[in-house]
């Protein structure tokens, strides 16, 4: 077997694209997108007219309607072709607000519904602020489901067990990133891969903090930089891949053997209950500087990329 379907005999392989066309090959189980994802697919020539298909059947609806209808579309074709979940990102630019974060996801599963989708193949993606959690859990007890996105700290995390999130996403490729360009030149590139790899070890941080507790949430690593980040989380609960190396993995022979087992897990003495309220929370997320960075960061791009989406539906319209 290539390395691709050793890995899925210990986890679940999830695709991170919104390029529909791609995903056959490579039989993920569930798919994420996000603002960023989406404008790339529909700037594609390939998918310019269904873009321009879904604006006309919404032309005169508010915008952010229009976007949404968009977004569906999207994930509606997603999951033709994969047999389970497909991650619908509200916008960005809502990631501090409760209120208006739960109203825009009750619209995405009130489209999807009306699609002919169960709401329990979609997942809402939301940042990991302290209101997108709030809003996540009360999303949860509706039975609408969520993908907390943007995971950076172990005190996000663990705000999402305690609201009952249904899944988290801790980037490993962006924690990397940042301790990289910290480091500079004394970076030592060897010393810091596979399981040394600073985002690697954040996610095996919480997965087995997750399993000694019996924390329900499931853990999806995402945002990989090398094949290497990705083996080394052989065993999480999913792990979102991008196509490119969903194929690099396709072509690569050698044993994938499982890095990260439950019982271990269970039987860690060193292992301690944590709870936080916000003011925790807050204080917590503010005194770890790469993930307020790369929290805030994340949060920026992505609500650009919603932005430029705007406009290129609006240039439709």
């Amino acid at each position: 077997m290539n390395q691709l379907e050793q890995l899925k005999q210990h986890t679940t392989v999830v695709a991170d694209t919104g390029n529909f066309k791609e995903l056959a090959a490579f039989a993920p189980q569930d798919a994420t997108t996000n603002p960023s994802l989406i404008l790339k697919a529909v700037q594609q020539p390939d998918y310019a007219p269904l873009l321009a298909e879904a604006v006309a059947a919404h032309r005169g609806e508010p915008l952010d309607r229009v976007v949404d209808e968009v977004l569906v579309r999207f994930g509606s074709e997603i999951l033709k072709v994969v047999p389970g979940r497909v991650s619908t990102e509200v916008d960005a630019r809502l990631s501090f607000d409760t209120a208006a974060t739960v109203a825009r996801a009750h619209r995405l599963i009130e489209l999807y519904e009306r699609a002919g989708t169960d709401r329990g193949r979609v997942l809402i993606k939301i940042a990991a602020t302290w209101e997108g959690i709030q809003a996540a859990k009360a999303l949860e007890h509706e039975g609408i489901h969520c993908n907390l996105t943007l995971v950076f700290a172990f005190v996000q995390a663990l705000a999402c067990g305690e609201a009952g999130v249904k899944l988290i996403s801790p980037f490993v490729g962006r924690i990397y990133d940042w301790h990289k360009k910290a480091a500079g030149a004394a970076w030592d590139e060897a010393a810091h891969a596979g399981p040394n790899d600073p985002g690697v070890q954040s996610v095996r941080r919480i997965w087995r903090y997750f399993k000694k507790f019996g924390v329900e949430t499931e853990v999806m690593g995402a945002s990989f930089r090398n094949t290497g980040q990705i083996l080394a989380l052989a065993g999480c609960d999913l792990l979102t891949i991008s196509p490119d190396l969903l194929a690099r993995l396709q072509q690569a022979e050698g044993p994938v053997p499982r890095q990260l087992d439950a019982a271990e897990a269970q039987a860690d003495g060193d292992l301690h209950a944590v709870l936080f309220n916000e003011a925790g929370f807050r204080w917590a997320l503010n005194e770890d500087a790469m993930a307020s960075d790369k929290l805030a960061e994340g949060i920026r791009a992505f609500a650009a990329d919603a932005v430029k989406l705007d406009k290129l539906i609006e240039g439709l319209q």
